[in-house]
């Protein structure tokens, strides 16, 4: 029988300067997806891009090669992520002038 866990890595939370979600051990798992939801933005030309790192020990981060498409108004958008290693997080830019982003992150696991 196959483990599936969602872990929300931000909750509700207001995005207005580069940030990097919790890691997230993950060994475990065979697959990840992460979910990024937005329900409110705010600004001039706002945008939120982010990338996929992953670590050996959730300290010293690489880029896994994996970027989410840019997203510039509410709604959703996802990635799927494979052969990861053990941790993995998202690292997130904002850019435009006053830019903010009202929204969720998750992160779901299946192993």
């Amino acid at each position: 029988m196959k483990q599936i866990h969602t872990a929300v890595l931000e909750r509700n939370g207001s995005f207005s300067e580069d940030f990097a979600t919790e890691p997230y051990e993950a060994g475990w798992a065979e697959e990840a997806i992460f979910f990024v939801k937005i329900d409110d933005v705010e600004g001039i030309d706002p945008a939120l891009t982010a990338q996929v790192q992953v670590s050996p020990d959730g300290m010293t981060w690489m880029n896994e090669g994996t970027p989410l498409p840019a997203v510039k108004q509410a709604g959703g958008i996802f990635t799927r992520v494979r052969h990861f290693g053990n941790w993995l997080r998202l690292t997130c830019q904002v850019s435009g002038t006053d830019a903010n982003f009202s929204g969720t992150i998750f992160l779901c696991l299946k192993g």
